[in-house]
């Protein structure tokens, strides 16, 4: 009785995450539609930038809440079709450090970085990525990507950046699925391995991360800002090129820099007792 009464339990908590997600899905698409229709649509015909940029947020925060309810969603019907359910006891440990990656992610965007105007908009050198691709490999690759898309999106909406936060949130969760993938998926990084095995996978981690993010960015830019911000074609065309530049500058410091953290991390984690041990099921999404 105790076992079927528990199944009970987890199934409506698995229905009750899609419901959740369904619902947020609703009223942030009415939202997006609403804010697109008015405020976003009278910022073209602003001309102080303070001004245009406080009209556009609105449509921003729609489309930053419709793709994380898109995500929540996903994630609610997988768990009721896979009969999963959210863990009861979370991982504190894991759950601490990502939130303290989401942070370090937040001020490498905000505080270092070097903007490049293009036009009405412009793209930077930033080292945000550095702490996204470090939480993948710390915490594995949903957490970590989420940590980086968390931190960066609040980056964006914080600042003149604050049109980009949808795909933001979109390409570092995608980054941290990739170095997660890669790295505790196929190659079991957090398990004992020799320190030339590590070293080794860590690199390719961060890189196979990165190689997707230099192609992706100026990609999935050019069609955001040409169909969703209703950006000029030519200068969607020019930001797509400055960001096939400034993205491949950003991926070798990313790749570098958290490749150096993860390996002079990794044995003081271990030592103090928090390191995260990532396992095949806790890359599930």
């Amino acid at each position: 009785m105790k076992k079927e009464s528990g199944n009970q339990n987890e199934r409506k908590k698995s229905r009750g995450l899609l419901i959740v997600g369904l619902i947020l899905l609703a009223a942030s698409l009415i939202f997006t539609v609403y804010a697109h229709n008015t405020s976003y649509a009278r910022s073209f015909t602003l001309e102080d930038a303070a001004e245009k940029l406080a009209s556009q947020r609105p449509y921003s925060y729609g489309l930053t809440a419709l793709f994380f309810s898109i995500l929540l969603t996903a994630r609610g019907l997988y768990n009721a079709l896979a009969g999963l359910t959210p863990e009861e006891k979370p991982d504190v440990k894991r759950l601490a450090q990502a939130g303290l990656l989401a942070a370090l992610c937040y001020i490498g965007f905000t505080f270092f970085k070097i903007d490049l105007p293009v036009g009405t908009e412009k793209t930077s050198f930033h080292f945000g990525n550095v702490f996204c691709v470090l939480a993948a490999l710390l915490v594995g690759g949903y957490w970590g990507g989420m940590a980086g898309a968390i931190g960066m999106t609040i980056g964006d909406l914080t600042t003149s950046y604050v049109t980009s936060a949808p795909k933001t949130f979109f390409l570092k969760l995608m980054i941290g699925l990739v170095v997660g993938f890669v790295a505790h998926k196929i190659f079991k990084l957090s398990r004992p391995h020799s320190p030339k095995y590590v070293s080794g996978v860590t690199v390719l981690s961060c890189f196979a991360g990165m190689a997707f993010n230099v192609v992706a960015d100026p990609l999935v830019g050019y069609f955001y800002k040409t169909y969703l911000l209703g950006v000029p074609q030519e200068i969607s065309k020019a930001l797509a090129k400055l960001a096939t530049m400034t993205t491949a500058v950003n991926a070798v410091v990313a790749v570098v820099a958290a490749s150096v953290f993860y390996l002079a991390l990794r044995p003081a984690l271990k030592k103090s007792g928090m390191f995260v041990q990532v396992t095949p099921e806790k890359e599930t999404i």
